[in-house]
């Protein structure tokens, strides 16, 4: 229900690539792809992920590319009076 409600709260799928330097090769650039509901356009779970890489990881950040997708979309449902018993 917890996720249901962040989508209803204007909480949007967030996508983060992070390109970092690899930290026994910092000429080398690795990709790293984050995912989770966050709130745009501030997005403070990205921040403080972000935050917590920058403190506890060795590689250090080169860029950050954000996208996000649409508001939730409740598809159309359609309710059927059809029961069938399998045997």
């Amino acid at each position: 229900m917890g996720q249901f409600r962040s989508l209803l709260e204007d909480f949007r799928l967030t996508t983060a690539e992070i390109i970092y330097h690899l930290p026994d090769h910092p000429d080398v650039l690795q990709s790293f792809i984050w995912q989770e509901y966050d709130l745009p356009p501030n997005f403070p779970k990205l921040h403080h992920f972000l935050n917590f890489w920058s403190r506890s990881l060795d590689g250090k950040l080169h860029s950050v590319f954000v996208m996000s997708a649409a508001h939730l979309v409740i598809p159309n449902v359609k309710i059927s009076d059809f029961l069938e018993t399998l045997h």
